[in-house]
C-alpha cells in the first residue's frame, strides 16, 4: 500500500526526466490527473492523458529545453505526516513568480496565483520551477 501517491508521482516525473525519457505512465487518480493538468497548462510537461483499461493509467509527456528538463525542481510541500495549510495572503511565491506552487482548495486544485486572485487559501501540495 502506498502512503503518499502524490509524492510517488512527483518522484516518477523527476526520475523520468533525469533518465531522459520522453514520457511516463503511472496509475490513474483524479488528484494526480488534476496536478498533471496544471503542470501541462503552465508549460512544465506536455500532454497529460488518461488511458482506460482494467486498471486505468495516466500518461505524461515530458518537456525539455534543449537537453535540460523543463522542470528544474519539483518538491512535495505538504506531506501526510506534516500538512501545510496557508491562508490566501500567506501563500508562497516560488522563485519570485518564475515557478508555481499547486494548492488544494475548497474549489479544487489550482496554482497559488489563481488562489490569491480568488482570495482563498488551502493546502500547499507542491512547488515546481
Amino acid at each position: 500500500m502506498m502512503t503518499d501517491p502524490i509524492a510517488d508521482m512527483l518522484t516518477r516525473i523527476r526520475n523520468a526526466q533525469l533518465a531522459k525519457k520522453s514520457s511516463l505512465e503511472l496509475p490513474f487518480a483524479k488528484v494526480k490527473f488534476m496536478i498533471g493538468k496544471i503542470l501541462s497548462e503552465n508549460g512544465y510537461v506536455g500532454v497529460v492523458s488518461k488511458i482506460d483499461g482494467p486498471k486505468p493509467v495516466m500518461s505524461i509527456e515530458l518537456k525539455y529545453n534543449g537537453k535540460s528538463p523543463a522542470i528544474t525542481s519539483i518538491k512535495r510541500e505538504s506531506k501526510p505526516g506534516h500538512r501545510v495549510y496557508r491562508k490566501a495572503e500567506e501563500l508562497p511565491s516560488i522563485l519570485n513568480g518564475f515557478g508555481i506552487a499547486i494548492v488544494s482548495t475548497s474549489q479544487g486544485m489550482m496554482t497559488v496565483k489563481e488562489a490569491k486572485e480568488k482570495g482563498i487559501g488551502g493546502e500547499v501540495v507542491c512547488s515546481v520551477y
